[in-house]
Parts: C-alpha cells; structure tokens; sequence
C-alpha cells in the first residue's frame, strides 16, 4: 500500500494500529487491520465524527495541469470541503496559524486537543491547522519531496517528510489510556496523520504553493522545465490526502475567525 493511500484511510477515519505497525510498517498494518483498529476522536463526538466523514466525501481535484496566481474559481480549490470546516457547529473550534516547520506546531496542537477534549470534555472541539510558510512543506507527499530535493530547500535538516511517519513508539498503545506519557496522545504522537485520526483539518494553501513554486524554478529545481503555472499543478496534485485545499491562507484566516474559530499562533 503507498503512503499516499495509507494516509487516505487516516482522512476517512480508519487508523490502523498496534503489533503490525512495529513489526512490518504500512504493509503489514494494513493486512492487520482486522485484528489492530482503533479510533482515536473521543467518545461523544458525534458532530466531530459528522463532519469527518463530510470532509471524507467532498470533491478535491488533484488533476491540475496548469493553475493561475489567483485563483478565482470554486473549482480550482476545496471548496466543498472549506465550507463544511467554516460552518462546523460543534462547540469549540480553533484555528492555528502555522508557518514554520522547524516550530513545535503540531505538539501545540495536540496539546490544545488534549485539554480540550478531557479537560474542558468538549470532545466535539475542530483543531483547524492553517498551513502555509515553511510548515506546508509537511503536506506535499515523497514524491514532491524526492523529486524537488525538499532536504536540500530545507538545509538538510529534514531528510524526509517525517511529520507523515506514524511514530513506531505507539505500536500497541490503549487508546483508552489517554494519560499514557509515551501513548497516542502523548508527545510521542506528534505526527500529521494521528492528528488527521483525531479530526484535526490540515487547511493547505494555493499561495504557499505559487510562491514554493516560483522558488524551484528561480533555484534551478525543475527537472521537467515546466512552466510556473505547471509546477504549482504538480504541487498541487502532491497533497497528502486529507489536506484541505483554500486559494490562500491568509485570505481564508478572517473567513475562519468570522465563523468563530478562535485565532492561535
């Protein structure tokens, strides 16, 4: 099974968990999925678990051949997918503005989940990850990485897209047991797709794209000599499954407050 296809089962709530995971990776998770599934949104979230499984259904293309700097049609983003998150009912929903992947964005949400969820029992708490900058490097899969040496963009520091790697630490965690120090809710669990399994949306943006994608080719990174409006298509196409596609993150940013998510950085 690919990573892309693996992390699509995350977006449509089916984690897969347990001895698989330490012992053979992806593959043997998945022909394991019978005997090790957990889900990890919490007991009572009805609405969380509603709108999971909408944002699972909604249209997202990834067919692009060419996309403009300005996006100025529903159809060139995630259109349904964004307004089933702007118009969430659930009790409690907060959008973090995240740009730097070197920062410690995805424990700051987990953190925010966790106290949410058990202390203040909003179990139907939305954590909104509004992704561009640095931090939207986490959400182009391998193939972008590899291909366009992302390492190397990022000074070496990264060798691969490791905010996608299911931590082998939580193999055959109790989800029941969330104060677990080492568990599924714990720092060791900082990863993008236990959030996903969680409910967190990972809002991608269309100008962190435009903009990455004009940096390859200023920087002599476009093996295949494509064009600019080309290479953000390929971006585009490269979104890890899950990712919520908007024309622009800080566009969409006064969208999300106005629907009273309340603003984190």
């Amino acid at each position: 099974m690919a990573r892309r296809e693996f992390l699509g089962q995350f977006a449509r709530g089916g984690l897969v968990i347990g001895a698989a995971l330490a012992a053979g990776g992806i593959d043997s998770v998945a022909a394991s999925a019978a005997d090790a599934t957990a889900k990890l949104e919490p007991r009572g979230a009805e609405t969380l678990q509603d709108l999971t499984q909408k944002l699972a259904a909604a249209a997202r293309v990834r067919s692009f051949k060419h996309v403009p700097m300005i996006l100025t049609d529903a159809g060139q983003w995630d259109d349904e997918a964004l307004k089933l998150v702007i118009s969430y009912q659930g009790h409690g929903k907060q959008v973090w503005d995240n740009t730097d992947i070197a920062s410690p964005w995805l424990n700051l949400m987990r953190n925010s989940l966790n106290a949410q969820v058990w202390s203040f029992k909003q179990p139907n708490f939305l954590c909104a990850s509004a992704t561009h900058g640095t931090a939207h490097l986490a959400l182009y899969d391998a193939y972008i990485w590899e291909k366009y040496s992302i390492p190397k963009v990022l000074k070496g520091k990264y060798r691969t897209n490791i905010f996608l790697d299911i931590p082998k630490a939580v193999a055959g965690k109790n989800p029941a047991d969330f104060n677990d120090p080492t568990g599924l809710f714990s720092p060791d669990a900082n990863c993008i797709p236990l959030l996903m399994q969680r409910g967190v949306v990972f809002l991608a943006c269309h100008n962190a794209i435009w903009e990455f994608s004009g940096k390859l080719i200023k920087g002599g990174r476009n093996p295949d000599h494509l064009s600019h409006e080309a290479l953000a298509a390929e971006l585009t196409n490269h979104l890890i499954a899950g990712a919520i596609l908007t024309p622009g993150i800080v566009a969409t940013l006064p969208m999300l407050e106005a629907a009273g998510f309340a603003y984190a950085k």
